[in-house]
């Protein structure tokens, strides 16, 4: 009887989780679950790893997004000083050498070998990156799905590095407009990959803790910037940051390739290894790998654009992560950044811009990592909810603030107000609507909508940046600072109402489950 308990332990410790003997893997030792007694134990350090090592094209995002904050008043003819003395002026050299005048026209210096931009070129080096973006997003989901999210993220982290080469070497405004285009590719391609990839190695238990990854890593990027951007040149700087993507690229090496796209691929048995490599060897890869099974026989194959339209899932899917970036760029957090400075000076703060900025980013990292311990407990919706109508009371109070002060009211009284609103706008746009969006996005589609959507999704996100960014100055001028700020309060006035009646929690739910709530079933 001993040894038959034995026996059969033994059996049930060599459980396969492959049924393919056709496959080169099949008899790997990793694909066996060795499921003591029935009890499964799943380990989730390499999957947070995994997700830090994909979120590290978040961190290089971040520095290409916060790098012009530092760098346009080193390059800019009205903003720079002689490297060579920093106490004199522009006018000063100038005055001393004609030949600096033309190196001026012509966007270079011939004098000391740096680059000073003109208004229109300083546009250009700025607007850049968001056009980049665009078309950086528009291809990836094809890519991911034909080649993989893993060698996508590979291929799409090659611009990066040569992006920060080009402007850490530019000798001419050529090499900064290839330089921030290139980097747009790849900012605006691993806002696609990343999540995609996130959402498909994560348990459900704590898919949106590592989902909130994304944004946390964009803020770290934005910080290091605003730490170090004003301390060194514009060019060692951006050498620097040229770390990120080559750390990023030296890690992908060593993570697997989604379970969810091999299995799409019909690669079980390379899909339970990756499984292993992620959840842990004592996981029970032979249920998770039916799970993912189910989910893409469900889907079907690959849907193609008009079926995102066309199937009620995906469309409703689509509406809704459109609408959340929609929301998330139109809450004004721009404007609120622009004018933070202002506002410090209102409340009596005598501190410059450069402190003003960095006291931002570490509030930023902070909540957004609040955010991130936040996620599975308090769930999205809440979140959301209560990111907007905080939002939304901060922006009417900045704006009956501003028409105040325009209408030359003596607001000397309440100057701490506008700094208290800008502290809660910030705090609940970093726990809402700064990750969530992102996170969503590659929780409502199936894999084989997936892709193509949240190409989609990212696209109109640069869109949305890009109108924003061109249209802020304009509103601020024509309208006033504070119909401007009224205006982004009416956003997220908006937002608190349509995530209140047609957004649902996903938290804890599978692929399957979200998709009978957004087909109606």
């Amino acid at each position: 009887m001993d040894s038959e308990k034995v026996v059969r332990a033994m059996a049930r410790w060599w459980q396969t989780v492959s049924q393919e003997d056709g496959e080169g893997n099949a008899h790997n030792p990793m694909l066996y679950d060795p499921l003591q007694d029935g009890v499964v134990k799943t380990s989730k350090g390499r999957q947070y790893l995994a997700a830090l090592i994909i979120c590290l094209g978040a961190v290089s995002a971040g520095t290409a997004l916060a790098w012009t904050s530092p760098v346009i008043p080193q390059i800019t003819p009205d903003k720079s000083s002689n490297s060579t003395n920093g106490n004199s002026t522009l006018n000063n050299l100038l005055g001393s050498n004609s030949t600096i005048v033309n190196a001026i026209a012509n966007g270079t210096s011939s004098t000391d070998d740096r680059i000073l931009l003109t208004v229109s070129e300083e546009t250009w080096v700025s607007s850049l990156l968001a056009i980049g973006a665009f078309f950086g997003a528009l291809p990836t989901g094809y890519i991911a799905d034909t080649i993989g999210r893993r060698y996508t993220a590979m291929v799409m982290d090659v611009p990066f590095i040569l992006a920060w080469i080009s402007l850490g070497f530019a000798q001419s405004v050529g090499w900064l407009y290839l330089g921030r285009f290139l980097i747009g590719i790849s900012t605006g391609s691993f806002c696609v990959v990343a999540p995609m990839y996130i959402s498909e190695i994560a348990e459900t238990s704590i898919r949106g803790t590592l989902g909130t990854l994304f944004q946390l890593l964009l803020t770290i990027g934005i910080l290091f910037i605003y730490l170090i951007g004003s301390l060194i040149s514009w060019q060692t700087l951006s050498l620097l940051c040229l770390v990120f993507p080559v750390l990023l690229l030296a890690g992908l090496f060593i993570l697997p390739e989604t379970p969810v796209y091999l299995l799409k691929k019909g690669r079980r048995s390379e899909a339970a290894l990756s499984l292993k490599w992620l959840w842990g060897r004592y996981c029970d890869s032979r249920s998770a790998i039916q799970i993912i099974q189910n989910d893409l026989d469900q889907a079907g194959s690959d849907a193609s654009i008009m079926d995102l339209f066309s199937s009620r899932g995906s469309r409703n899917g689509l509406i809704i992560s459109i609408l959340l970036m929609v929301f998330q760029q139109f809450s004004g957090i721009n404007a609120v950044i622009f004018f933070t400075e202002s506002i410090f000076n209102s409340a009596g703060s005598t501190l410059n811009s450069s402190l003003c900025s960095i006291i931002v980013g570490v509030v930023q990292v902070i909540m957004t990592l609040c955010s991130s311990l936040l996620i599975e407990r308090a769930g999205r919706k809440m979140l959301l909810l209560f990111s907007s109508t905080v939002m939304s009371i901060c922006l009417a109070i900045l704006g009956a603030y501003y028409n105040m002060k325009d209408n030359h009211k003596d607001v000397s009284s309440i100057g701490w107000l506008p700094l208290f609103c800008v502290a809660f706008f910030i705090i609940s746009f970093s726990v809402g609507y700064g990750p969530i969006p992102w996170l969503m996005m590659g929780e409502l589609f199936l894999p084989d909508a997936k892709g193509k959507a949240v190409s989609l999704t990212v696209m109109f996100n640069w869109v949305c940046v890009f109108v924003v960014t061109k249209c802020f100055g304009m509103m601020n001028t024509t309208l006033g600072s504070d119909i401007t700020f009224w205006f982004f309060a009416t956003w997220m006035a908006v937002a608190t109402v349509y995530v209140a009646l047609a957004v649902r929690e996903t938290k804890g739910k599978t692929a399957g489950q979200i998709q009978d709530w957004l087909s109606g079933h």
